[in-house]
């Protein structure tokens, strides 16, 4: 494709490798926040075209990834109550909760429904009257706007059997959270571009002025990614923090604020667990209390009742989530945790940093990436 194609020039990146080896008087550490950018830098070779000049470390950027276990077991529970189907996105059904998946529940006779849309989770409930609906909500800013329209078109409908498990997360006070660690090596930010595209970049400047680091929004292909870290190694050098969108055919400085005010009208800001990282102040959101009536945990009384944690204490996905080790420092890195047999979300989602480095890194039977394999 033409439009891919331009953002995938083998010279031009390679220039920009160059230029980012000349500009580096030391080895910089750089985060990616986002899993999409994770697999484009490992697919492409960029993480080892920069050795040396630049260090990259992944941040916890992967929806699926920080989904806690808490919120995998009660929507396990609720497809195996009778007369209820469970709708989620299809990364959904491999991640290990404390006693098995959503795969694993439907395969004990749970009623587990791959669904491509919120939309279509309402679309269930207009046509099943006699089922309660329940569609587990995951993602960041980019997904909720869609959340929020099938609330509103549920509540429009007056629909009684639709309702949501709601694990919705905000990227920023991630963010936040990281820079605050006593053990934080984070230099400079490559900020997501695709939540970008939703909530805009205005907010990241206090985090850049009071953290005094450079967040750059980037997309995702090989020449998006190189931008972005040659703008962070050029700040650095510099001394500078500032805010700055190498993903301008996406992102605008305000956003999407069509989508936010949808969003706004059904949610709320509320602290929330991330799997690995524990509870994140405003770390996500909640139902407004004029949509309470479609929150699943409020619709079933069982779910009142937190149900005990049993992480397998050998997945240290919390580690690779902040950055703290790379995935194939793990232990159990593909031996014990597989894409076949995952230990933790980061090997089973299309965007996991484990995923990333089982796929593209060196290891036996790790697909062949060679550097700056742009052409492909």
């Amino acid at each position: 494709m033409k439009f891919l194609d331009e953002f995938r020039d083998f010279d031009l990146a390679r220039k920009l490798v160059d230029r980012i080896k000349r500009l580096a008087s030391q080895p910089w550490v750089i985060m990616e926040v986002c899993g999409g950018q994770t697999h484009g830098l490992l697919r492409h070779g960029i993480d080892e075209a920069l050795a040396g000049s630049v260090e990259l470390i992944h941040g916890p950027g992967c929806p699926v990834c920080v989904t806690p276990v808490e919120s995998i077991d009660l929507a396990c529970s609720m497809s195996r109550q009778p007369g209820t189907l469970v709708a989620s996105f299809g990364d959904m059904l491999r991640v290990p909760g404390s006693a098995g998946s959503l795969g694993q529940a439907r395969a004990d006779g749970g009623d587990v429904r791959v669904v491509y849309s919120p939309l279509d989770a309402v679309e269930l409930a207009r046509r099943n009257p006699e089922f309660q609906i329940v569609f587990f909500a995951v993602g960041f800013e980019t997904t909720m706007p869609a959340t929020a329209l099938a609330v509103l078109q549920a509540s429009e409908w007056g629909l009684q059997n639709f309702s949501i498990l709601t694990a919705h997360v905000r990227v920023l006070p991630a963010m936040q959270g990281i820079l605050n660690a006593p053990d934080n090596r984070v230099q400079a930010f490559l900020a997501a571009g695709h939540v970008c595209t939703i909530t805009g970049y205005r907010d990241y400047e206090q985090v850049a002025n009071c953290f005094k680091v450079p967040i750059v929004v980037t997309g995702f292909e090989p020449l998006d990614l190189l931008e972005g870290i040659c703008d962070c190694v050029t700040q650095l050098e510099a001394g500078g923090h500032t805010v700055s969108n190498r993903y301008e055919r996406s992102v605008r400085p305000n956003g999407n604020q069509d989508a936010q005010r949808f969003v706004d009208q059904v949610y709320e800001i509320a602290d929330r667990p991330w799997r690995g990282l524990g509870v994140i102040r405003g770390g996500g959101f909640s139902l407004r209390d004029t949509f309470r009536r479609f929150d699943a945990q409020r619709r079933f009384p069982f779910a009142a009742t937190a149900l005990p944690i049993l992480n397998d204490v050998r997945c240290r996905s919390g580690e690779v989530l902040t950055g703290r080790i790379k995935p194939r420092d793990c232990p159990e890195f593909g031996l014990g945790c597989t894409p076949a047999s995952p230990l933790g979300a980061p090997m089973v989602s299309s965007e996991g940093a484990c995923a990333a480095y089982y796929r593209y890194a060196s290891h036996p039977g790790a697909v062949a990436c060679p550097v700056l394999s742009v052409s492909e």
